[in-house]
């Protein structure tokens, strides 16, 4: 006997749908060319192979039973499935990737990204685009270990040579780093600049790398400090004006809270932090030539633009400095 596999064909589904448009089993057999024995044959075979009835023939119309609706329904979403599959197959075939993945860095500007997004995805590509929230060096690690093609937000300079086969990196920018508590906080009426000592005494609030493997990087950190660790840069900057901890903040993502007067910035002993940033991309084994897929080449294009570069590390939309408190 033969099995559902064997019988749930494109045709038959099709054969099915003009059985159910024609109201009978003569008036299919007719338009697709068939006497009414083979076309009720073909049928037999698929109920047989289903174990359930799809035509009700207690008369003399073809009418659908319940199992009969179920699949008609079903298999109109598979067809139209099929059909899209056989669109992006020829789609793919044009150079398009058929998944671009990005792993995006915690401290990368969301709305820059969804804007870069829209504009990706109103070319109508057969690509499926996919973001990843990453955190310090797990953001670069999603990309050496396959599961990104794109990171966004690596901390470090570009060193030119690629920091695995197949991966290339550029300069994103500098971001600038301040340190900021809540208004309620002992550190903010304390005099400036604050020791290390004296900051050592209070709770730290710190992004957990998200790397899988290995301890991952700490930034900022003093020896012995009470640490809250928190698993990206918003819930960071959550924390802080919650008053649950202290630490370094990118000025650029905090300039509104410290605008309504709900975060502060003190100066502290230790020198301004800056860090450098950067975004590389992987072309996999196999890739035409050096330049990867068209959704690649599509990303690569925009960052080459400076302003798009600074305002994935600053909202345009801001102000350009922060006030001193």
């Amino acid at each position: 006997m033969p099995s559902p596999r064997d019988v749930l064909t494109p045709d038959s589904l099709s054969m099915l749908h003009t059985i159910e448009k024609a109201g009978s089993f003569a008036a299919a057999a007719r338009g697709l060319g068939l006497v009414p024995s083979a076309l009720t044959y073909r049928v037999r075979q698929i109920e047989d192979a289903l174990d359930v009835l799809l035509f009700d023939r207690s008369s003399r119309h073809a009418k659908l039973t319940a199992a009969g609706h179920e699949l008609m329904r079903e298999g109109e979403r598979l067809l139209a499935d099929m059909d899209a599959i056989a669109n992006r197959v020829r789609r793919v075939a044009t150079g398009w990737e058929s998944q671009f993945t990005i792993a995006i860095d915690s401290i990368i500007d969301r709305v820059t990204v969804m804007e870069l997004c829209e504009a990706f995805l109103a070319l109508s590509p057969p690509t499926r685009l996919k973001l990843r929230d990453e955190t310090l060096t797990g953001t670069l690690e999603a990309l050496t270990s396959g599961q990104a093609d794109l990171a966004l937000g690596i901390p470090g300079s570009p060193d030119g040579s690629g920091t695995a086969a197949g991966i290339h990196s550029h300069a994103l920018g500098p971001m600038r780093f301040v340190f900021a508590m809540c208004p309620q906080h002992p550190l903010a009426q304390a005099p400036e600049p604050l020791s290390d000592s004296l900051i050592r005494q209070h709770r730290a609030v710190a992004v957990a790398d998200s790397v899988q493997r290995g301890s991952g990087m700490t930034i900022g950190l003093l020896p012995g400090q009470d640490v809250f660790t928190v698993p990206s840069m918003a819930a960071k900057i959550d924390a802080q004006v919650r008053g649950l901890g202290v630490g370094f903040v990118p000025e650029s993502l905090v300039h509104p809270l410290i605008e309504v007067g709900r975060l502060l910035v003190r100066e502290v002993e230790r020198p301004r932090r800056e860090a450098q940033l950067s975004y590389a991309w992987r072309i996999p084994d196999g890739s035409e030539g050096e330049r990867g897929g068209r959704a690649l080449q599509w990303w690569l294009t925009q960052l080459k633009s400076p302003t798009t570069r600074a305002a994935l590390l600053v909202n345009p939309r801001r102000s350009k400095a922060p006030r001193s408190v």
